[in-house]
């Protein structure tokens, strides 16, 4: 049993479970040498004790490896871990075009048609390599949010050729997509896969499969004798020249569909167009069901009633037949072997050097001059690319190799072009004027490009009268226009920030001073006081203590002064007291009488 953080191989970390099928688990994986997400493929069942089948798998999957195409799930690794037979591939971000339909129902004809071209574009490409998938269906084609479609399970759909039938799990999910040929025990060809890919194309544009059943034979039956349902009775808004696409690629005669996947996926890119929108329906040159009467007869003679031994009897036709063909290539071997034994011998070591798609790990060239990381390269079996590509660094010289594309360590197969990015040397920055501009906003752009940004306070003084209550810059210590990279130092000067004092008890001229150095406007204004001690001094402000300066700002003071009224007051008295100390002058009359 697979757990998460279980390593395969030593090199592949399981990080969770991303799907379950019949023949094989599939997990997210992290490959810890090359650092990047993998999907693990994971053999199950029967299939990972099946001597024969295992090593038909380890060999296509090896064959399957080396496609290499937009729309073809990159095949990375297969092998063995303590009985745990394992296919490594890219990790594909999306669902399978099965979950889409189950979603969705049906696709619009303009997706249909787009999903359908990038399939017939994939599938040329493997069958020009000889390559023949077997197993077509929605569940192995997966499809990511930008319409990328990937064609995945090569390797284990033409593994499964030889036992497909008897695997009972696995049919039901395969047989609506087998064509005729196979299902009757003959082999697979070119035009097999051809057939699958019309199905596909009929179920996303209806959301149901044309052959339906309650069994894989019933199923069966009905792929090699019914006709494909009318597409256009139920939507007879698609095009028939879509239906003929589909009709052609479904025949159930081989004679009667399209030559290669190329001449379909040729087809389906002038299939909207206006002067095909209305054309003749489809005519099969050659009989549809003359190859397939005889084993539908058969079949449908045997009971109804028992459908295991309705499966039992296709599933042994199918083995008498490779049994009878691998008779007669023993035979043949057999005879050849007597004759041209020591020719077989070197052909048998010979062929497999020379077949064999080599892989190679890109070395690192970091460093190198240019043309010795192109020697080093081409010696391994890599194409350099003409155009070498540039990139700042701060520790490669300049002109020497800084990195590859694809990067180093990088397992891939000789063969493959590889970008050189050589070094510009160290990335420098032309400094701007930051003066007047906001302090902070200037050091973390700075500090992005690594410039080393020290702040100096200072009080500000008539020069700097602008700038006061502002978090701007008033000084820098590198002039506009000067380089500096990465580890340099530059200086800023901002001013602190100025507050109000307490002036009571000050003189005009006190705050007079001061507001002159930090750029404040001061008016003054007089109010009488009974104090003597503040006659001439500060009585009261209008800006209070600690309240920060801003730029422009302005106060006042109130100066006290004499009251007028206290003078009066004062004056009275010394009246009075003058007033008491003066003799009387009828007071002294009075006295000589």
């Amino acid at each position: 049993m697979i757990i998460k953080g279980q390593k395969i191989n030593e090199r592949y970390e399981v990080v969770r479970s991303i799907g379950e099928g019949g023949m094989a688990n599939v997990y997210l994986g992290y490959d810890t040498i090359l650092d990047r997400n993998v999907a693990i493929k994971v053999l199950r069942g029967d299939l990972s004790g099946d001597e024969k089948f295992v090593r038909r798998f380890q060999r296509e999957a090896l064959s399957a490896s080396s496609l290499s195409h937009p729309n073809i799930v990159e095949m990375y690794d297969v092998g063995e871990d303590n009985g745990i037979y394992y296919i490594v591939m890219e990790y594909v971000e999306g669902q399978t075009l099965k979950q889409l339909l189950k979603r969705r129902g049906s696709l619009t004809l303009s997706e249909t048609i787009d999903i359908m071209l990038q399939l017939t574009d994939g599938m040329a490409h493997a069958h020009d390599s000889y390559i023949i998938h077997r197993d077509l269906k929605p569940q192995n084609i997966m499809i990511q949010d930008d319409g990328q479609i990937k064609i995945t399970d090569f390797g284990i759909a033409m593994a499964l050729n030889s036992t497909q039938l008897t695997q009972t799990n696995s049919v039901m999910g395969s047989v609506h997509y087998l064509p005729p040929e196979q299902a009757t025990g003959k082999g697979s060809t070119i035009k097999s896969d051809i057939y699958s890919m019309g199905i596909i194309f009929y179920e996303l544009l209806t959301g149901s499969l044309p052959f339906k059943g309650e069994n894989a034979v019933e199923i069966a039956l009905k792929q090699m004798k019914e006709p494909l349902p009318n597409l256009r009775d139920d939507n007879p808004s698609i095009p028939m020249s879509v239906e003929n696409v589909i009709l052609k690629a479904t025949a159930k005669n081989p004679k009667n569909r399209y030559s290669d996947s190329r001449a379909m996926h040729d087809d389906l890119l002038t299939v909207l167009d206006d002067g095909r929108i209305n054309e003749e329906k489809y005519q099969y040159p050659y009989p549809e069901n003359e190859e397939n009467t005889k084993i539908t007869k058969k079949v449908e003679e045997t009971s109804k009633e028992d459908e295991e031994e309705q499966e039992e009897e296709i599933a042994s036709k199918i083995e008498d037949k490779e049994d009878k063909k691998s008779k007669r290539i023993i035979i043949i071997l057999s005879i050849i072997f007597v004759g041209i034994c020591l020719i077989l011998i070197v052909v048998a070591l010979l062929i497999p050097k020379l077949t064999a798609v080599k892989s190679e790990k890109i070395p690192d060239v970091s460093g190198m001059t240019v043309s010795k990381a192109e020697k080093i390269l081409t010696d391994k079996g890599f194409v350099v690319e003409s155009k070498i590509e540039t990139v700042a660094s701060d520790t490669i010289k300049k002109n020497r190799i800084v990195k590859t594309d694809p990067e180093k360590g990088r397992v891939v197969k000789t063969g493959t072009k590889i970008t050189l990015y050589k070094s510009t040397g160290v990335k420098t920055y032309k400094l701007l004027s930051y003066i007047e501009k906001n302090y902070k906003e200037s050091v973390s752009e700075l500090q992005e490009y690594g410039v080393i940004v020290d702040i100096n306070k200072i009080d500000p003084d008539e020069s700097t009268c602008k700038y006061i209550g502002k978090d701007v810059i008033v000084e820098q210590s590198l002039a506009e226009g000067s380089e500096v990279k990465s580890g340099d130092k530059i200086t800023f000067k901002i001013l602190n920030s100025v507050e109000f004092p307490d002036w009571l008890g000050q003189t005009a001229d006190t705050v007079s001073e001061w507001c002159n150095k930090n750029c404040v406007t001061l008016t003054v204004t007089q109010q009488e006081t009974a104090d003597s001690n503040l006659i001439d001094k500060v009585i009261s402000q209008n800006r209070p203590k600690g309240s920060t300066v801003k730029n422009i700002d302005e106060v006042t003071i109130v100066i006290g002064k004499k009251s007028t009224i206290v003078d009066e007051k004062k004056e009275e008295k010394e009246e009075d007291k003058k007033t008491e100390t003066e003799p009387s002058e009828n007071n002294g009359e009075d006295e000589d009488q």
